[in-house]
């Protein structure tokens, strides 16, 4: 008998995700180095509609996803390219609800290197599996600024749909306010959304 999402999560992690591309391993401290030269790739931080972590800050950022996994409201992840052996970016579970069994995908970032190819695309198809199909989620949601359109974009590339805008949702390091938007893939279309992100990794970009 399955117990929820967050017992089920608590319980089976960390292990790490295999893919052909990716594998997301269980985000350790031993990583900050290499994330931290992962960042500098693009010089993430700077863009003012994220969260991305400095590479001065890259330790103090680890420890906090941590923390909140120690809490059991987080799953925090090392993303590596299969390619390199090396760290491409962060990723994670996040706002585990075991009662309702939805989960949000987030605090997400990759070297400007590899964004735009089969390193993100692979790496929701893992979490996204492991979330419907081991976890037996309900629903998955994605959530960016709303100014943020390569992000936007890039959800609604999965398949996700937009279910509303927070207006004035969180208060940015740069004092503005951001429109959070609201993405979700529920379990009736995973079927579909999975068979469209597994044609995507084996066919061309511009096919």
């Amino acid at each position: 008998m399955k117990t929820g999402v967050h017992e089920e999560m608590t319980s089976s992690f960390p292990v790490p995700l295999v893919g052909a591309f990716v594998t997301l391993l269980p985000l350790d401290r031993s990583h900050a180095s290499e994330l931290a030269e992962a960042v500098r790739d693009g010089e993430l931080w700077r863009l003012w509609y994220t969260s991305v972590p400095s590479p001065e800050g890259m330790l103090a950022e680890i420890d906090r996803r941590l923390s909140l996994q120690h809490k059991d409201s987080m799953l925090p992840f090392t993303v590596v390219d299969n390619a390199t052996g090396k760290p491409a970016g962060m990723t994670t579970y996040m706002n585990i609800d075991n009662t309702h069994r939805r989960v949000e995908i987030g605090s997400t970032w990759y070297r400007k290197s590899v964004q735009r190819g089969p390193v993100n695309t692979e790496a929701k198809l893992l979490l996204l599996t492991h979330a419907f199909e081991k976890l037996e989620c309900i629903a998955v949601e994605f959530r960016t600024h709303a100014l943020n359109h390569p992000s936007r974009r890039a959800i609604e590339r999965l398949g996700a749909k937009l279910d509303g805008i927070l207006r004035w949702h969180q208060r940015m390091p740069n004092g503005t306010l951001r429109d959070t938007c609201v993405y979700s893939i529920i379990a009736p279309e995973w079927p579909t959304v999975k068979a469209n992100l597994e044609w995507k990794l084996c066919c061309p970009r511009d096919s």
